[in-house]
């Protein structure tokens, strides 16, 4: 491979990447590479390019290439991800957190007509919303759930990690029994599998090969199934005036919106993401 120093690596990765990726991606990939490696951040990447690497470094630089070249995922790779300034951990039993559910927090944080004293994340999966929502509100009481015991031992993991208080239970949401109904909530947030089963070919083979699929595709023919559960479950779970997000299947806005409105729900919003999708609804439950 002829990769010595960290110059050459870098021109290494580019070399064997550039059929699979993007320039602007591979450049991205060493930098996390060797900040994971090395500890390096991208300034001391650029002022000390002549560092050489020791034979155990330069070992796993090619095995973390060998990975890229198979498109798996970065974060798998590595084992971590930055995610609304915190650090996860993630593996193949959760999603990799996108950036289009940090857009959903900006929302919740920032809406005037949500309490925010007390959160549900169904669906958590590494825990991004959940811990996101209580390292920003530090007072709130936040709950989340997940139908997957390995998921919810990356959560916990990455509650500890990052020092936050969140509880976390195994919740099928399909087949909730009545005892889950002690606990309400001023905001219920979930962002379910939503991909249908059709979809599949417009995506990419680094999701589709490493990510789980529970945690993406629902039926061709109930697609909102995970969201007419929770919208039924969040009015026996919200007080009253409680606010539900949803982080939604770009191509089901408006089947969404009708859906909230047949079961009452009043002051509906469909939100676009930066890309022009509409990604995100919220809605309001009064008793």
């Amino acid at each position: 491979m002829g990769t010595t120093n960290i110059k050459s690596f870098i021109q290494n990765l580019q070399l064997q990447l550039l059929p699979h990726y993007e320039v602007t991606e591979i450049r991205q990939f060493a930098n996390l590479i060797l900040e994971h490696l090395l500890g390096f951040t991208s300034t001391q990447v650029l002022t000390q390019e002549l560092r050489e690497f020791t034979n155990q470094e330069l070992t796993k630089v090619m095995e973390i290439t060998e990975r890229l070249l198979q498109h798996e995922p970065i974060q798998y790779i590595l084992g971590s991800t930055e995610f609304y300034n915190l650090k996860l951990e993630v593996n193949t039993s959760v999603l990799i957190p996108r950036p289009e559910t940090e857009e959903l927090l900006e929302w919740i944080l920032s809406d005037k007509a949500v309490d925010k004293s007390s959160f549900l994340d169904i669906g958590t999966g590494s825990g991004c919303i959940a811990l996101t929502l209580k390292s920003n509100l530090p007072n709130a009481l936040v709950e989340a759930w997940d139908i997957s015991a390995t998921a919810l031992e990356v959560a916990t993991n990455n509650a500890k990690i990052n020092q936050l208080e969140v509880t976390f239970n195994r919740v099928d949401v399909l087949n909730v029994t009545d005892d889950i109904f002690k606990n309400t909530y001023t905001c219920i947030v979930s962002n379910p599998p939503y991909i249908r089963e059709l979809e599949k070919e417009l995506m990419q083979n680094n999701v589709l090969n490493f990510e789980p699929h529970t945690a993406l595709f629902v039926s061709n023919n109930d697609p909102l199934i995970f969201y007419r559960h929770i919208a039924l479950l969040a009015q026996k779970l919200l007080v009253n005036k409680g606010v539900l997000f949803f982080e939604i299947n770009e191509f089901l806005g408006s089947e969404m919106v009708s859906m909230l409105q047949q079961m009452n729900y009043t002051s509906i919003e469909l939100r676009k993401d930066l890309s022009g999708k509409d990604r995100m609804v919220r809605a309001v439950w009064h008793h």
